[in-house]
Parts: C-alpha cells; sequence; structure tokens
C-alpha cells in the first residue's frame, strides 16, 4: 500500500538508466545495449528476479530482448510513434518492427494503434481512469473565474494539439463565457488568444484537477485532426465524465463509444451554439457507468494477460 500520497509502493524499484537514446548506428545499438544490461542485471540478481518479465513502452529498447534473461517480453504501445513531433521516425519504426516480432504480448492504448500490430498477440489495453479522484465532489478551486459567469474549461497540454484558430473564434464569439486552460505550455509561446475571457492558469498537480473540472460549466476538448489525435486514448474525455461534467469536442475517432453523452462540433459556429444550448442546471451523472473505465477494472484484465503468459 501508499504510505502517503503518490508514494512509491515498496515492491516497486526505480532505476534511472544511462544509455544513447535512440541509437542509429548498429555501434550505436551495441553501446546502449551494454550499457542498460551492465545496470540493469546487477539490480535483477539483487531482487532475486527469477525469468522476470520484460515490459516496454519503448520501442528503443528492442535490443534488450533475450538478454536479461526474461521468460516472456510484453510491449506496451500508448503512442502512434510515426507521427509524434521530435522522433526520429525511421530510427524508431526499425526498433519498433524488433520489438514487435520479439514479443509475447502487446497492449494497444487505442483502438487505431490496436491494427498496427499482429492480431494474434496485440490486446486492447486503453488508459484507465481514476473514477474515485475525479467523482469524490471537491471544493472549488479558488483560482477559477467568478462562479456568476459562466466557464469552460480544458486541462492538458497546451501543444500542437489544439485547434487555436477554432478556440480564438469561439472566446470571442461568447464574450459572456469565460475560457480557462490549465496545463503545461509545450509550444514557444503562449498560443491562446489574448482576449478579457481567455485565463491560463498554468499547470497543476493531477489531484488538483477536479476542483477545477467539478466546478466549471463545461470541459472543452477542441483537438485538430492530425495523427496524433487519430492514436489516442481519451483520458481527459473519461475524467470530465467522471466529474459529472459536460463535454463539448471535436471529434476523433476515440471519441465513438461516448457520442451520446457528450456534444461534437466541427467548427466555431457549431461550438457557439452548443455552448448556448447547455442544460447547465442539469448533472450529467456518468460516474457510476465509468466502473469499467477504471484503474482497478485495467488491473484485473491485465492480470489476466499476464498469467496466461
Amino acid at each position: 500500500g501508499f504510505s502517503r500520497q503518490n508514494a512509491q509502493p515498496s515492491n516497486i524499484s526505480v532505476v534511472n538508466l544511462k544509455t544513447i537514446p535512440a541509437p542509429r548506428s548498429w555501434f550505436a545499438r551495441q553501446i546502449a545495449k551494454t550499457m542498460i544490461c551492465s545496470q540493469l542485471k546487477p539490480v535483477i540478481k539483487k531482487l532475486g528476479l527469477n525469468k522476470p518479465i520484460l515490459w516496454s513502452s519503448l520501442p528503443t529498447t528492442a535490443d534488450l530482448c533475450g538478454t536479461l534473461g526474461e521468460s516472456a517480453i510484453v510491449y506496451y504501445c500508448g503512442d502512434d510513434f510515426s507521427s509524434l513531433a521530435g522522433v526520429d521516425h525511421d530510427v524508431v519504426a526499425t526498433h519498433e518492427s524488433k520489438l514487435v516480432e520479439h514479443a509475447d504480448l502487446i497492449l494497444a492504448a487505442s483502438a487505431k494503434l490496436l491494427t498496427k500490430f499482429p492480431q494474434s498477440k496485440t490486446h486492447y489495453l486503453p488508459h484507465g481512469v481514476d473514477t474515485h479522484l475525479f467523482s469524490t465532489p471537491v471544493s472549488r478551486a479558488i483560482d477559477l473565474p467568478s462562479s456568476e459567469n459562466r466557464i469552460a474549461g480544458f486541462y492538458g497540454s497546451l501543444s500542437n494539439w489544439l485547434d487555436y484558430e477554432l478556440i480564438e473564434r469561439v472566446c470571442l464569439a461568447n464574450p459572456t463565457w469565460q475560457f480557462v486552460f490549465i496545463g503545461p505550455l509545450e509550444l514557444p509561446a503562449n498560443p491562446l488568444p489574448k482576449l478579457p475571457n481567455v485565463h491560463y492558469l498554468g499547470p497543476k498537480p493531477h489531484s488538483e484537477l477536479p476542483g477545477y473540472s467539478q466546478h466549471w460549466d463545461v470541459s472543452l476538448l477542441p483537438f485538430r485532426s492530425n495523427g496524433q489525435i487519430a492514436s489516442c486514448s481519451p483520458l481527459k474525455l473519461l475524467e470530465y465524465l467522471a466529474a459529472g461534467s459536460s463535454v463539448i469536442a471535436t471529434p476523433f475517432p476515440a471519441l465513438s463509444p461516448y457520442r451520446e453523452q457528450i456534444n461534437v462540433v466541427t467548427n466555431a459556429q457549431q461550438f457557439t451554439g452548443a455552448l448556448n444550448g447547455l442544460d447547465l442546471d442539469s448533472s450529467i451523472g456518468e460516474q457510476q457507468s465509468l466502473a469499467s473505465e477504471s484503474w482497478d477494472a485495467r488491473t484485473v484484465k491485465l492480470n489476466s494477460m499476464l498469467e496466461s503468459l
């Protein structure tokens, strides 16, 4: 169990490995492999791990397959690396194909990723949602704009995932709404429109997010349509629903199972219509229907898959 919030469980050991990131040449790959093995093997021996399972979410660990005395190899794929910015796609693709070949079990975090890999050993395992954290009522965050105003909010990375042109048009067209954005800034400059009804509150700890999403009037998912979004797992959407929030979103594939619970829009005019058409006196109340999406449910399913290896 946990001795305090976010403490590390006693049965987990973390090792900070030194290596060569995404080695390109055969020589660099051999050096990286030797470096990691020399650091990991003593730890495996010290912990008394007999025929451990090698679990990786990084394709560039492919060269470790067969070197650590492992009984099985699991590849957990949470991203479409071929569409990630700042990634050497050719190098990663080479590593990933090798890891896929050696893996005994592949876990895909989205339905689109599921189609990339051999179906005989690939299973769908989307991200879980902390239903207890988001559905348990908490007090209103002190830096939210006044509750006299209607508030639309988003939390997540301010990256090139978001459609800032759409956001600006919606914020301009709805001056009586306050628009709140929370999360790390991942672009060279703040891309949000500089308007009096737009508020950037910076990044917040995950545990504090219900103090925002439970108390604003609608949650937003204003994504651009790109390769990365096409492969994403809708964790924010599940957290918004667990908080009992109404949701307005632009379309992306992973929304499909939840379309009846959210407002899907494709342009600023539809977005404005959805904002003005919200029944702010009713509660979505989706907490109970998300039980199967919880981390506990994911753990039960994962345990059964690992036991079968």
